[in-house]
């Protein structure tokens, strides 16, 4: 307090002394003395104001000097405690080394779960339970479209959980629509190969082409593309081994090896030890600036089939039941490029996906192998083929949660050469399904993505794959009036995924 008042005395002073006298009057001397007396209010309230301050200040140190104390007492309790956790852990140590890599936590035993909810309405102006697509023998896979009405889709349950650090299970368990419960995939991976390999086991879908690989709730459309249903039964899954190799390049290249059991078409389970069907494919890609990303792959799948039946009609209606026995050879050629403002998905951005599947099989097909006392009985006879058949599809995300996409698909049937036809033994009207044809199928689809959790989809198709009129005649009492007309189909439906679900590829 004591230097404004000196301040204001010195400019007092000096506005009283003689020489400035004469030259102020006496109403300016009062105001520049009101004005002095002013500034010095505001000077001690501020001094004030700033020893209260200081006042509080010193209070709450010593509050934190007695603190201080009493933490120096804790921290002397908890030196003692860290002594003793100390000793404590040293045991631990020992027994994590004897128990390996055993997780740190009862939570860390728990495998992450998830669970699909698939659901489909369908409209379907062709009976579903009499579809086969013309030219190309049937596989015995889901390949129709569904039942009419409501139905449960195929549902899913997953379980996965790294088993240490050299290994993670998955099993992955599929809720069908007739109450059936089946393993869709069960394997192991390793975690601790390196140099970039990566090793599978177990029973998982091969990686033959592009989509194969994916799960269905997961597809762009409702169902799989008609190269898919003929080629690979719709979609193929083996019990044996896979090895992967990821170079160590900056553009994306891998590749791959299976061995399995060749169980599914287009091969067939034997009786037999090592391995029946193998799968080589190799995959190139990389980016286009920020916002384009490639990817191409090329598969070749090899397998032998072994009594691989079909149901079929001979040229008097007579059902029959025909066996293959020989080797079939798959090549399948895939693409795919995805296009995103910058990389950011989240409003736009454009999917484009095909691929091209050929096939050769060689070998003997047995007519009316299950009914040798038949009319004409049983006769074996060569078969030689060389089928192909491929789809593209766009999916356009065109706003925040709305996408639309369509996917056209062709087959053609190529050539079957039969050794019971050439001979003269029987007629090609014996064998219908091998009817030439070039079926087609036309689909679009809208959906809406409330979430990366939810999906409802409308789809349309029409597919026009079944026997074609002139081949009618063919088929006996089979229901001929419901062969060769397009099937006019509608979907909708309603995909749900709840609990924590890895990531998909590329």
């Amino acid at each position: 307090m004591l230097k404004p008042t000196l301040m204001a005395a010195a400019v007092a002073a000096a506005l009283l002394a003689p020489g400035a006298a004469s030259a102020v009057s006496d109403t300016e001397m009062k105001e520049l003395r009101e004005q002095v007396l002013q500034l010095k209010e505001q000077y001690e309230k501020r001094i004030e104001s700033l020893e209260q301050r200081l006042q509080q200040a010193e209070g709450a140190a010593q509050k934190a000097q007695g603190a201080a104390v009493n933490a120096e007492g804790v921290a002397t309790t908890a030196a003692n405690v860290a002594t003793k956790a100390e000793a404590r852990s040293v045991k631990a140590e020992s027994a994590a080394v004897q128990a390996g890599s055993r997780p740190v936590s009862e939570a860390a035993f728990n495998p992450a779960v998830s669970l699909i909810l698939n659901g489909v309405y369908s409209n379907l102006s062709q009976d579903p339970a009499r579809f086969r697509i013309t030219g190309f023998a049937p596989t015995g896979g889901d390949v129709a479209p569904g039942k009419r009405g409501f139905s449960l889709g195929e549902s899913e349950i997953a379980l996965a959980a790294n088993v240490d650090h050299y290994f993670r299970g998955t099993l992955i368990a599929t809720l069908q629509p007739d109450n059936g419960i089946g393993v869709e995939e069960g394997y192991l991976q390793s975690l601790g190969l390196s140099n970039g390999f990566t090793l599978k086991a177990g029973r998982f879908y091969s990686s033959v082409g592009y989509q194969n690989e994916i799960h269905a709730h997961a597809w762009d459309f409702t169902d799989a593309p008609l190269a898919n249903k003929v080629f690979l039964g719709n979609q193929l899954a083996d019990d044996g081994l896979q090895l992967r190799w990821l170079a160590p390049t900056d553009t994306y290249f891998e590749l791959g090896a299976e061995a399995g059991r060749g169980r599914r078409f287009p091969g067939s389970d034997r009786e037999k030890n090592g391995s029946g069907a193998a799968n080589l494919f190799a995959r190139l890609g990389g980016d286009i600036g920020a916002s384009t990303a490639w990817r191409l792959g090329l598969s070749n799948l090899r397998t032998t089939a072994q009594n691989r039946n079909y149901n079929d009609f001979d040229s008097t209606g007579a059902e029959v039941n025909n066996s293959f026995n020989g080797a079939s050879r798959l090549w399948v050629l895939d693409g795919i490029l995805k296009w995103a403002p910058n990389g950011n998905r989240t409003d736009t951005n454009f999917k484009l996906q095909g691929e091209y599947f050929r096939r050769s099989e060689d070998g003997n097909l047995t007519y009316n192998s299950a009914n040798a006392a038949a009319f004409r009985g049983t006769s074996t006879g060569t078969l030689r083929s060389a089928q192909s058949g491929w789809y593209a599809q766009g999916v356009y995300q065109f706003m925040p949660m709305w996408r639309a996409g369509y996917r056209y698909d062709r087959l053609n049937s190529g050539s079957v050469k039969l050794g019971q036809v050439d001979s003269g033994a029987l007629s090609a009207a014996d064998f219908p399904i091998y009817s030439r044809s070039n079926p087609t199928r036309n689909t679009l689809m809208l959906d809406f993505n409330a979430s990366e959790f939810s999906r409802l989809r409308l789809q349309f198709a029409s597919d026009k794959s079944r026997l074609g009129a002139s081949d009618k005649s063919r088929l006996g009492a089979s229901d001929k009036s419901r062969l060769g007309a397009t099937d006019k189909q509608v979907f909708l439906q309603y995909i749900m995924s709840l609990g924590a679900h890895g990531a998909h590829n590329f």
